[in-house]
């Protein structure tokens, strides 16, 4: 199944705390596996998201299924990474092909 993908580098030096945050958070209703230094979260309709923290940024990559919607998951990804960055929200995500 062929994929389209989006990356993005996000500065903070607080990746790691959030990317645990966020694999905590979805590890309720998804497919989560995580460390301190990276994570994956596979999504019931087949997206899945890398974040991988580096020390001064925090790198998110949006892997779709055909169809996907990249607009929408990108927003879903940002929003929720800002709820647990709320002390330096809104943080900059720079999107690209992947």
């Amino acid at each position: 199944m062929a994929t389209n993908s989006m990356v993005a580098r996000v500065p903070t030096a607080q990746g790691s705390r959030y990317l645990q945050q966020l694999c905590k958070h979805w590890s309720h209703k998804m497919v989560v596996e995580f460390t301190a230094e990276a994570g994956k979260i596979t999504f019931p309709a087949g997206a899945v998201v890398t974040m991988t923290a580096h020390p001064a940024d925090l790198e998110v990559e949006i892997a779709l299924p055909p169809g996907g919607e990249a607009d929408q998951m990108q927003k879903v990804v940002a929003s929720h990474l800002d709820r647990f960055a709320f002390r330096e929200a809104p943080l900059a995500f720079d999107w690209a092909p992947g």
